[in-house]
């Protein structure tokens, strides 16, 4: 397996889309039974395809276009067609779908849950959807919530826990059939109170292709934290601090 080998975290920029419009969404309050619970700690003006335009401008290539439930994909489109083959789009990405959101201008899709069928860790479906669009246009989000001193990957906007626990070992596995991985620690995700410093610290430890975390982060001192904590390893993203 290669080993990723870089200098120090850099900031991964995002667009999180919610009902067609980007916002920066509490990830604890996401829940398909209870919607009302939704608490959100930014509303943008600016138009999902404004975002990208300015992301291009400053060349600030890998942010990820995340589809939080139904009804945003037209707006993911207009972004990613703002920066052809320069964002990531994840959010309800299937084998059926993947190479439809490549041609409509994604550089990579991002997967969580079609992974997980009833909460369970399919290799095989993995196996199959990095056959399909190619192990560098593949980013696994194993995103997760903390349960005593582990991390276990979260699915369906990170209301469901699975069987799958973050450590070196799933991490490797997941590696051999990906480019990427995608980290939202889900319990911090939106609060702008601080990041999970020691899953930013085991990551660094852990992963061997680039990463990007996202939750917790405040400001630009955060991204001098995640460098420290994770060797250089890890990237970061932020959320309203843009």
């Amino acid at each position: 397996m290669a080993t990723h080998h870089r200098g120090h975290s850099v900031f991964r920029p995002c667009i999180d889309l919610h009902n067609g419009i980007v916002k920066q969404i509490v990830g604890g309050s996401l829940s398909d039974a209870n919607p009302e619970s939704l608490q959100t700690n930014f509303v943008a003006s600016q138009s999902p395809a404004e975002f990208a335009g300015m992301y291009k401008k400053h060349e600030l290539r890998g942010g990820h276009v995340i589809k939080l439930g139904a009804g945003n994909d037209q707006a993911a489109k207009e972004a990613l067609a703002a920066w052809p083959n320069g964002l990531h789009i994840g959010g309800g990405i299937t084998e059926e779908n993947a190479v439809s959101w490549l041609d409509a201008g994604a550089e990579k899709v991002i997967v969580t849950s079609y992974l997980f069928p009833g909460a369970r860790f399919s290799l095989e479906r993995l196996e199959s959807l990095a056959s399909k669009v190619g192990n560098d246009k593949l980013v696994v989000d194993v995103s997760c919530r903390r349960r005593g001193d582990k991390w276990i990957v979260t699915t369906n906007k990170w209301q469901d826990l699975t069987d799958m626990e973050v450590n070196q070992e799933s991490l490797d596995l997941l590696s051999r059939y990906c480019s990427e991985f995608l980290i939202h620690a889900a319990d911090v995700e939106g609060l702008c109170q601080g990041i999970d410093e020691e899953l930013v610290k085991c990551l660094g430890q852990w992963v061997h292709i680039p990463t990007t975390y996202a939750g917790g982060a405040r400001d630009i001192k955060d991204l001098a934290l995640v460098d420290t904590l994770s060797g250089g390893k890890v990237d970061l993203t932020y959320g309203r601090r843009v």
